[in-house]
């Protein structure tokens, strides 16, 4: 294959992989609107159903070196905890009470929420061309939220429901700064696959402490839409993720990553009939500029 060629086709699983990203918000606030279904059920039956191909990889790629030590073991297990059940739980209640598309563009903030990370925790000094992309992603993320928050009931849960996607985003972030020495030692397959199947865990005690066995009796929609959910948006979109990362790099992966929240908000426009204004579109713009700066910078 002719470097071309290969890089071809990393961008491709790129653009296949975003979009099979962005349908997850989608596919939630179907899920709501089909059936009055809990984020804890829902939560559930995603990670569930996805769990046995994570297993199938970690178990393929159990042999590889190095061997995990208990520590190891012990920082999957927190990371797998913050990073998808803790993150996941956060946007699946935010998404409740915010549109799929200012919830994208919300989730869509975590590589400049990294950036933070690294300039409080890790006391990496900012660069100009980084003030600059975090001021216009704010800014943008500001003027989004404006249009929605009032001093109204409504208003209130659309704040809330803003606020613990943020929150989803931040986790995310951390389980990316943390797991980015993980990753470089047992390889971004096998780690993803371990963080998986552990961050299943939880979700599982969750369901079954809270909710009754009754709440998995769901019409044949909500089902159709968690499956989706479970294989396209999260089995499919990590290992398409993944490849494209190891045939374009992380650069231009994210530079393709912006076609996520522009098409959330096509989607969700024409699909679920969500308000989309022009302060919203400039907004976006600010928000998915400042990512760029972020994401594009050099290295």
């Amino acid at each position: 294959m002719t470097p071309a060629l290969y890089r071809g086709w990393g961008i491709a699983f790129a653009v296949l992989a975003v979009l099979c990203f962005s349908v997850r918000p989608i596919l939630i606030k179907l899920s709501y609107a089909a059936h009055p279904v809990s984020p804890t059920t829902l939560l559930f039956l995603r990670m569930v159903l996805a769990v046995p191909f994570f297993l199938a990889i970690g178990w393929w790629l159990r042999r590889r070196e190095p061997r995990l030590t208990a520590r190891d073991w012990a920082s999957v297990a927190f990371l797998g905890f913050i990073g998808y059940y803790g993150a996941s739980f956060l946007d699946f209640i935010g998404l409740q009470y915010v549109g799929a598309g200012v919830g994208r563009l919300i989730m869509f903030l975590y590589p400049t929420l990294v950036l933070l990370l690294s300039f409080f925790f890790l006391h990496r000094r900012p660069m100009r061309r980084e003030v600059l992309a975090l001021l216009l992603s704010y800014a943008g993320i500001a003027l989004v939220v404006s249009t929605q928050i009032a001093p109204t009931a409504e208003g209130k849960l659309f704040l809330f429901g803003a606020l613990l996607i943020f929150g989803g985003a931040l986790l995310y972030s951390v389980y990316l700064v943390m797991g980015s020495q993980m990753v470089q030692r047992i390889g971004s397959m096998r780690f993803t696959a371990y963080s998986m199947v552990v961050s299943t865990i939880p979700a599982v005690l969750q369901f079954f402490l809270l909710e009754p066995m009754s709440a998995l009796r769901l019409p044949a929609a909500v089902w159709f839409y968690v499956i989706v959910l479970a294989t396209l948006s999260t089995v499919v979109a990590v290992f398409l993720a993944a490849e494209a990362l190891r045939r374009i790099g992380p650069n231009h992966f994210a530079l393709i990553g912006a076609v996520g929240p522009v098409s959330v908000a096509v989607t969700s426009t024409i699909g679920l009939g969500e308000p989309f204004t022009w302060v919203q579109a400039v907004g976006g713009v600010l928000v998915i500029s400042g990512v760029l700066l972020v994401s594009l910078r050099r290295s």
